[in-house]
């Protein structure tokens, strides 16, 4: 089960993942823009053996879908969306404002929504449904124009329901770093789009990180994580449950607890090992298990300090004080406060978004949000009183730096 960690160690050793495969997917990317969509029928039958005669879905398949899923789920997908989309509307900023900064000076902000986005949404070990509605519902908040999506063959009819319901326009079956090649460089079926966000597997993440300079991309969001501060008040089948939670999502899933409790980490093992036995999964969370581990401090600034360095995707707080630590985190993807906070949660249903930086990014990227699927262009109206005012210390800046005709520009309109 959890075995002691080197954090150092382990921070490194989950960075490395991206360049153990960019060769190969360099690869990929060459054969895309070189055959557009014979490669991507090829690549599709060589790695998900699925024989494709269209690459994008018709209405008629999706209508179908529904028919493939229980009514229940239905709308049990249509509540999540519901949640996703109220909390995302509450970060929708006003298209323009402005604030006159002093006489004759007035300066803003003008927020655009991007023409086209292109989602990944993972496919394969299972179906991803909910990733769907965290990729698309907040780029309809933002007001984007056009949303495509790419998933791997064969689609899960579950994936399709989300589509419809998130408000995806076009549906193509291709999956893996293709799938990212294809939307950055555009073929004859799948349009170029201007950004591209959602998570995937190593080789997802290894072809934004290439491709970023010919498309924007979100972040790196590779396979899960999770962070656990706990304390001797947490309890330790909460923990386990959470940690075997995120071990079933991928081979290279990674969970690390961290605790001033060495008594702790006996008892999670113990509940880890009985759960196991249960989880239809466990050939993966096997897999996930031998990235995983623990580590001892001495107090919770310690591990507050451990976990910045972690940067998880998910972390998760459980100890007595803890609002008291996420005032002192300063890197995490997204945080979940108390013992009742199941990541689960906020993967399925509570709002927030799931879609997360990974492999340390999270010191410096946030999580998928409506910012990510807007721009913005700073706005100046500037009358005569204005103009005077600034040309008395512009002229002499622009001069200074050897530009004479930018303070010309300034100057010809004093005459």
């Amino acid at each position: 089960m959890l075995k002691r960690l080197d954090i150092e160690s382990w921070v490194s050793s989950r960075n490395s993942g991206v360049d153990k495969v960019a060769d190969d997917v360099s690869d990929i990317i060459a054969m895309v823009e070189k055959d557009g969509d014979k490669a991507l029928i090829e690549l599709t039958e060589k790695f998900d053996k699925v024989k494709l005669e269209s690459l994008m879905v018709d209405r008629e398949r999706i209508d179908e879908a529904y028919e493939d899923v229980d009514p229940e789920l239905v709308e049990a997908l249509e509540e999540a969306a519901f949640n996703i989309q109220r909390f995302h509307e509450l970060q929708k900023k006003d298209d323009l404002w402005l604030k006159e900064m002093e006489p004759g000076i007035t300066l803003g902000v003008k927020t655009t929504p991007l023409r086209t986005i292109g989602m990944y949404v993972p496919g394969g070990r299972a179906a991803y449904p909910t990733s769907v509605l965290m990729c698309g519902i907040p780029a309809r908040v933002a007001g984007v124009d056009e949303v495509i999506m790419c998933t791997p063959a064969p689609i899960h009819p579950l994936t399709l329901v989300a589509a419809d319901i998130a408000g995806v326009d076009e549906i193509y079956a291709v999956g893996g770093a293709q799938a990212i090649a294809a939307m950055a460089l555009g073929t004859d079926s799948i349009p170029q789009v201007d950004k591209i966000v959602g998570p995937g597997n190593v080789y997802v993440t290894a072809a934004k990180a290439l491709l970023r300079g010919i498309v924007e991309i979100d972040f790196l969001a590779g396979p899960s994580e999770i962070g656990i501060i706990a304390d001797d008040s947490a309890v330790a089948e909460y923990i386990a449950a959470d940690i075997l939670a995120q071990s079933e999502h991928d081979p290279q899933s990674a969970c690390v607890l961290v605790t001033d409790a060495p008594e702790l980490v006996e008892s999670v093992n113990a509940f880890l090992t009985s759960m196991f036995k249960e989880c239809k999964r466990s050939k993966i969370a096997e897999q996930a298990l031998k990235w995983s581990g623990y580590v001892i401090v001495e107090n919770m600034d310690d591990a507050v300090e451990i976990m910045d360095l972690m940067a998880p995707e998910h972390l998760s707080l459980q100890v007595r004080d803890s609002l008291g630590i996420l005032g002192k985190i300063r890197n995490a993807g997204s945080i979940f406060v108390g013992p009742y906070a199941a990541v689960a949660l906020g993967d399925y249903g509570s709002g927030t978004n799931h879609v997360l930086p990974t492999g340390g990014n999270a010191s410096y990227d946030s999580g998928l949000n409506v910012a990510h699927f807007t721009k913005t262009s700073t706005v100046q109206i500037i009358n005569r009183e204005g103009l005077d005012n600034l040309a008395e210390f512009v002229i002499p800046l622009a001069e200074a730096e050897g530009l004479d005709a930018h303070a010309m520009s300034v100057r010809i309109r004093r005459s």
